[in-house]
């Protein structure tokens, strides 16, 4: 699972993204990797690890709807990038 927001203010001259994947990783843990920063620049990185698969998309679902509530976004033409 993946999810791909953005925040985008003109008046603030905000550009910022925020990446979140879910995977699994090779110890047979499941990896939640978040990447944040401005659009068209590198960011930050940061993984995080969970005992299943379900735990870390919970994880994703939480700090997904908190990045809704501060603004980010999915642009309707990015949503054809991610569907399965």
């Amino acid at each position: 699972m993946q999810t791909y927001l953005e925040k985008r203010h003109a008046a603030t001259n905000q550009a910022r993204y925020y990446r979140m994947l879910v995977l699994p990783n090779l110890f047979g843990a499941w990896t939640l990797y978040r990447e944040w920063g401005r659009i068209g620049q590198g960011g930050q990185v940061r993984m995080d690890w969970f005992d299943s698969e379900d735990l870390a998309v919970g994880a994703l679902l939480v700090l997904e709807a908190a990045k809704r509530r501060r603004g980010y976004w999915v642009e309707p033409q990015q949503l054809a990038m991610f569907r399965e």
